[in-house]
């Protein structure tokens, strides 16, 4: 449920060998910039004639969205000009949200200039950290992300591939990174493959091909790159002027083992656009599925009434919500119709200045606005991808029940949220989540004012979502049950209040 408590991790895309490399990465992050609103960045390989051959790094970041960060179009094209850039979208789950921690990170070290920009969090923080410290390692952010640059500084590897591999050796947890070298763009996904990260390829105007890394594919879309393939959990891949001549992406496993993959399944559910392939599967259909499993496991009957009426809180539930009315209908035998009963204003920034009224509630009022022809009178159901804290949800459902609808029936498209993620997402502590403050379900649908209210099964969910072979899902945040093990207090290591 939208600004109920669940926010999106970052984005982060490279690009290599494109002479607008850093209008690229702008398109890039504005195609994931439902994936962090906080702030964002970008730096530029720029040629620089003082630097005997090497590029020259020049950065640009600021909080707020990309359209306004990058408002000056010469910032791109003058001041980041170059041929490989990468960029970050951020949304804050370790560290603060001061201007220190906006990515992407930019250092130069003994070996040359090293930009990284980071989706993910990482469970042994504070172990990392005090060790560095200790080394006499002077943080410049409060960030997790900011340990790799001191872990591949520090290194005694002989070449930065080894360099970057013995730093990732000693991270554990969530992380899908791009980084900036003088000569080749990195990527790198855990050994878990928590977080996803996608390799494209575009033509350049010159004819030669231009790589392109992002979370989602919908970045290449925007762009007109050709998807070619994920990294790979426990992968590290270089490329550079031998890929651009030879055609060929070099690959690297991170630790020795590659264990199975533990993908974060929330992903599916709300993160990822529709339109994105993520893991190597369209969000789409998946979403779709989670509503077909959810209307065999909660049908809606219409009783009394002519039909059901199913809608969806957009964007997220639009999908899944198809698939749900029509599953009610073809498979269940149900009259059963999709109608379009939330209007979404998509101009309602994250800075909103409400009036002298309940703030949320207005937050409500002012993102959606229920369509009363559709819902009046009407035995309704309304799909939606998570309840988190319920607070939201139950202004939605309020605002739902102004349109006077006969019944208004909630249907969730995945389990009750138990735990908070630990690998990169903004979940509340469990202390915060409405799971935990009630013991049934039918309490949680009194509370939220629904005359019924079922979500998801984990089995259902599992069911919805694709199998390859060696891949397994990350389902913490309903179960308890996490692939990696977690610092004790990670959260309290900020020096940052």
């Amino acid at each position: 449920m939208q600004n109920d408590g669940v926010r999106p991790n970052c984005g982060i895309v490279g690009v290599f060998n494109h002479p607008s490399a850093a209008v690229i990465c702008y398109y890039a992050l504005h195609a994931l910039q439902h994936r962090g609103q906080e702030a964002c960045g970008i730096v530029a390989a720029c040629p620089s004639e003082k630097s005997n051959g090497h590029p020259r790094f020049r950065w640009h970041k600021g909080r707020g969205l990309v359209l306004d960060v990058f408002s000056d179009s010469r910032i791109l094209t003058d001041h980041l000009q170059g041929t490989a850039a990468i960029g970050h979208n951020r949304y804050s789950t370790t560290g603060g949200n001061s201007d220190a921690n906006i990515q992407p990170f930019a250092i130069r070290y003994h070996a040359g200039n090293l930009a990284l920009a980071h989706n993910g969090n990482l469970t042994n923080t504070r172990a990392l950290r005090r060790a560095l410290q200790e080394e006499g390692a002077i943080f410049q952010s409060t960030s997790d992300s900011e340990l790799f640059l001191h872990l591949i500084a520090r290194s005694k590897e002989p070449s930065e591939l080894e360099r970057i591999r013995s730093a990732l050796r000693q991270a554990r947890g969530a992380y899908s990174l791009v980084i900036l070298t003088d000569t080749a763009l990195y990527a790198a996904r855990d050994p878990h493959g928590f977080r996803p990260l996608a390799i494209g390829r575009l033509r350049t105007s010159q004819g030669s091909d231009a790589y392109i890394v992002a979370s989602e594919t919908c970045a290449f879309d925007i762009v007109g790159a050709e998807y070619i393939r994920d990294v790979r959990h426990n992968e590290l891949v270089v490329i550079d002027a031998q890929t651009v001549a030879e055609g060929t992406i070099r690959s690297y496993p991170i630790e020795e083992v590659t264990p199975q993959a533990r993908h974060c399944i929330f992903e599916y559910v709300y993160f990822a656009r529709p339109d994105s392939i993520v893991f190597g599967h369209s969000v789409d259909k998946v979403r779709r599925k989670l509503g077909k499993n959810l209307a065999l496991e909660h049908p809606v009957e219409a009783g009394t009434f002519d039909k059901v009426t199913v809608i969806a809180v957009p964007d997220s539930g639009n999908t899944a919500a198809l698939g749900y009315a029509k599953v009610n209908a073809e498979e269940n035998g149900i009259p059963t119709r999709f109608e379009i009963g939330l209007i979404r204003s998509h101009y309602v920034g994250r800075t909103f200045i409400a009036p002298e009224q309940d703030e949320r509630a207005f937050k409500v009022k002012a993102k959606f606005n229920p369509v009363r022809g559709v819902l009046e009178g009407r035995k309704v159901v309304v799909v939606d991808d998570s309840i988190v804290r319920g607070t939201t949800s139950r202004q939605l459902v309020q605002l739902i029940r102004a349109a006077k609808p006969a019944e208004v029936h909630l249907r969730i498209t995945s389990p009750p949220i138990t735990h908070p993620c630990k690998y990169g997402m903004d979940f509340p502590s469990r202390e915060e989540l409405i799971a935990n403050h009630h013991s049934t379900v039918e309490s949680i649908g009194e509370y939220l004012g629904v005359d019924s209210l079922a979500y998801l099964s984990v089995q259902g969910l599992l069911d919805a979502v694709p199998h390859d072979e060696g891949i397994g899902y990350c389902t913490a945040c309903f179960t308890g049950e996490y692939p990696v093990e977690i610092e004790l207090d990670m959260s309290k290591y900020s020096t940052e209040e």
